[in-house]
């Protein structure tokens, strides 16, 4: 949903020649994959990644492997955004815990090698499903990759995160006040025109925060179909993609936002809201959803989710705002992201008659 970052369904869509702004000096490359990726062996091809907003993502292809490399964006960037030495972190933490991700080789700090700091994972093989309808799935099928996703999230917060070394990860407490001013901030930052909702909204979110006093868990922050890879023939999560967002925080901020299929507004490709029947169709109620995460986490139920869904949808519309502003400023990844400004008003305005519901 949130388009920050390449989905997995971007990065198997297929590559392209390298876009000259993001070219990488290949003897330097070379010579550092030699030094500190076990087992590497060359000669290198290096082919870019259709798609994607955020970090330029690269395939590395090998006479015998593939990698997939991710880099810091050259240009001027928004304050905390493109930490790739975090998506490094987690990925290497959580894959020794036998989560599912991609694994990790190693992490280049010395900006002297390809111009900006990256990192090196193995490329993961599987479906790549991005129609939320599952239209080749059977309804059994559909049912059990959807439970399949919620078994997985709630294994992320399951995890004991001090016990992996993540326990300075994020700060414990106050994480949705901390992500409203964070992108409150961020989208005043990139901001090219006022909206009156996302006005609105800026000033209603941070007077009615829920208490924050849930437990604490890794977050991923973009927890969606397109960024994950499922097993080539089971319906079982392979790998989780797309760590860019993640902290320790408050878990329902998470479960939430992957409930916003079910709410987006009409139109949103991310949207489950053409489906006359869902349940017919096999993808679990919004109430099934939640029985099941609750079940896996130890939960006897959720708060009303009024305010969650206001503020997932808000948090999007900072993050759409946040690609336009780097088209402004020549930073974007894909001239797709141009595309992203005509979601502001509407993620916006969706925000704000769930603000309203929620007693705004």
């Amino acid at each position: 949903m949130a388009d920050a970052a390449p989905s997995a369904q971007e990065l198997n869509s297929g590559t392209k020649p390298v876009d000259e702004r993001y070219r990488l000096d290949e003897a330097k490359l070379e010579a550092w994959l030699k030094a500190n990726v076990e087992g590497f062996q060359g000669p290198l091809e290096i082919r870019q990644f259709k798609g994607g907003q955020s970090n330029p993502t690269y395939q590395l292809v090998t006479p015998n492997q593939r990698y997939v490399l991710r880099r810091k964006p050259p240009g001027k960037l928004l304050p905390s955004a493109h930490a790739v030495d975090r998506e490094y972190r987690v990925i290497e933490a959580l894959g020794r815990t036998g989560f599912p991700v991609a694994k990790a080789y190693a992490l280049c700090m010395d900006e002297d090698v390809i111009g900006t700091i990256f990192y090196v994972m193995d490329s993961v093989d599987g479906r790549i499903l991005w129609d939320l309808t599952l239209p080749d799935s059977q309804p059994n099928d559909r049912r059990a990759i959807y439970q399949a996703q919620i078994e997985t999230l709630a294994r992320l917060h399951n995890t004991d995160y001090e016990a992996i070394g993540l326990g300075d990860y994020g700060k414990p407490g106050n994480y949705f006040s901390r992500q409203i001013d964070r992108w409150t901030k961020q989208y005043k930052a990139s901001e090219t025109s006022s909206i009156a909702s996302m006005n609105r909204l800026m000033e209603w979110l941070p007077a009615t925060t829920p208490t924050d006093d849930d437990r604490t868990s890794i977050v991923h922050g973009d927890y969606r179909l397109d960024n994950m890879i499922l097993h080539p023939t089971e319906p079982r999560v392979a790998a989780v993609l797309d760590w860019e967002l993640s902290t320790l925080g408050n878990p329902l901020a998470d479960f939430s936002y992957f409930l916003m299929h079910w709410v987006m507004p009409g139109g949103e490709r991310t949207s489950l809201g053409g489906i006359a029947d869902p349940k017919a169709w096999g993808i679990p109620t919004i109430e099934e959803a939640v029985e099941q995460y609750c079940a896996l986490t130890g939960r006897s139920g959720l708060p009303d989710l009024d305010w969650y869904f206001a503020y997932n949808l808000f948090r999007l519309a900072g993050i759409c705002q946040g690609i336009v502003g780097r088209v402004r400023d020549g930073t974007a990844a894909s001239a797709h992201a141009q595309t992203m400004e005509a979601r502001v008003p509407i993620l916006a305005d969706a925000a704000l008659s769930f603000a309203k519901k929620a007693g705004a």
